[in-house]
Parts: structure tokens; sequence; C-alpha cells
């Protein structure tokens, strides 16, 4: 086949490139200029590919993203799911708060997943979490609905999955389409966590069109690995935030301690979660010590 053709990554190993297209599945290297130029072709990039044989092509050109984290390398998602179990493990509040900051400072649409409802109610993630942007969907085994509900999300979207080790993103995964067939790994009760089993990072296409990947759990990585959040745009990141814009005391208010501070107000009158704004000040206090080399690595 002569020409070229556009594709998306599938899957990326040791310089190796797996891309889908109109025209079939194409096993790729990529160009050195790639090298040179300090730039690499990841999972979720759409691609022009050249050199195209039977079953083998060339990445020659990276098409432009709208978006791209680093750890695990991803490019061009539209959704980010979240899954967080009720117990077993706890659920680390916190560390949702910093991806759902990076979400959204991505423009990314994030989604909670909640699992292991049967082992523990907890209604206290929708008063939590009603006001930052992402959709919280309870999952329910004995409910087909509410999976379904999620698979519904991700129709035609380059979706990502990721929690903790020990959620059930696997089980969750399955659930939404059989074929996927992802290993799943036990509890282990003696680290209070579970044994890893995502291998590599993979785009799986679903039924209704849409694409989902596996990924690594949160406690493999940090937040500043997915992206760095200067403290001036920490705020915007943190959507239940912006009825309050403009309403503080002092027009550089970091809504930390400040008086006067709208933000602060509506944490103690309830309107904003108090567990959120601690997470926002938790995020601050790591940007403020962030270094201008930091940012222009």
């Amino acid at each position: 086949m002569n020409g070229q053709i556009e594709g998306l990554l599938l899957k990326a190993v040791g310089g190796l490139y797996t891309a889908e297209t109109e025209s079939g599945v194409f096993e790729c290297k990529a160009r050195g200029i790639f090298r040179k130029q300090n730039i690499s072709p990841c999972v979720g990039d759409r691609v022009i590919l050249t050199d195209i044989d039977s079953c083998t092509a060339v990445v020659d050109k990276i098409l432009p993203r709208k978006n791209s984290i680093i750890r695990p390398p991803l490019a061009n998602l539209d959704c980010m799911v979240f899954v967080i179990s009720t117990c077993e493990p706890s659920p680390n509040l916190t560390l949702l708060d910093k991806f759902l900051a990076i979400a959204e400072y991505k423009g990314i649409k994030g989604i909670i997943a909640v699992t292991k409802i049967d082992l523990q109610k907890n209604s206290f993630f929708a008063d939590v979490y009603k006001d930052s942007g992402a959709e919280l969907i309870e999952i329910d085994y004995e409910n087909a609905e509410s999976y379904m509900k999620l698979y519904d999300l991700l129709t035609g979207k380059v979706s990502a999955f990721t929690g903790n080790t020990g959620v059930g993103k696997s089980t969750l995964l399955n659930h939404i389409s059989s074929n996927l067939e992802i290993k799943t790994g036990e509890i282990s009760k003696k680290l209070g966590r579970g044994r890893h089993t995502t291998r590599s990072v993979e785009l799986y296409r679903l039924e209704n069109g849409g694409y989902i990947a596996d990924t690594p759990g949160f406690s493999t990585f940090e937040t500043q690995k997915y992206d760095i959040i200067r403290k001036e745009e920490l705020a915007g990141c943190f959507p239940e935030f912006r009825n309050y814009e403009g309403k503080c005391r002092f027009l550089d208010c970091a809504h930390i301690k400040e008086k006067g501070c709208a933000v602060l107000e509506a944490v103690r009158s309830g309107q904003i979660a108090s567990s959120r704004h601690n997470s926002y000040a938790e995020m601050y206090e790591e940007a403020r010590q962030i270094k201008e080399w930091e940012l222009k690595q």
C-alpha cells in the first residue's frame, strides 16, 4: 500500500507500536527524527503512517494532541475514570482529589466509580463531590444499570481507568465489556492492598466505539508525574470554588487562611466539603514549593 494513512496508537512496547486504521491494524516503528526532537509517540496518539506494507508501517508524524499525561504515557483522553472502593482498601480522598484536579486542568472529564457498596455503604461521596465537576456512579453488580450507565458515558470516547490497587478496576472493566478478559488480583490481607496485575498500558476497543486503558494504581506514582499545576492556577481546578470567584476581600486571595475569604466561609458553612478544601490546601503548599526551573523541564 502506497501513500499515507491516519491511525490511532493502541499499544506501545519497547519502541514498537500497534496502530489501528480504517485499513486494518499495523505493527509500526517510529521515525528516528522523534528521538532527535526528544518526543515519543504514545498510546492514544493520532498519527500519520507511511511506508505501509501488508501488516507493517512507520509512524511518520504525530498529530496535535489535545492533552497528554506522562505516567503512564497516554494522549488525547476524553475521560478519566477514578475507581474507588468503600473499603478494602479504604478510599484515599486526598489522592483522588489530586487526580481530579489534574483531570480538570487537562480538560479531561472526571468520573468517580464507587465499588464494593455491598460491603459498606458510604453515602457521603455524593455530598462531597456533588459540585466537583466529576460524575459519580455507584457500581452495584446486582444492578446492571449502574455499570451500563458508565458504559454509556464512554461511548465514542478515549478513556483511562485508574485507582488504588485492589479497588476492582479489572472487575469493573470486565463487567463493562466481557471480551476484555483483564486479569484480576486478590486483596492482600497482609499488606492491605491489591497485588498489581496491570502490566502495560493498552487501549482496548469497546463495542460502543470507545477505547479504554487500564492503568497502574494511584500508589505507584506521584500526581506531579501527570503534570505540574502552578499555585495561581490551582483554584480553577476545583470547580466548586468558582461560585465564589471575585467575592473574596483580597483579589490575590489564596483561599488558605486569609480574612474575608469567600471560599473559606463556604467551607465553614458546609457549601464546600472540608476534605476537598484540605486537598486543595495540600496541593497549594506543594505547588508553592515548586522551583521555577522545575516548571521549565
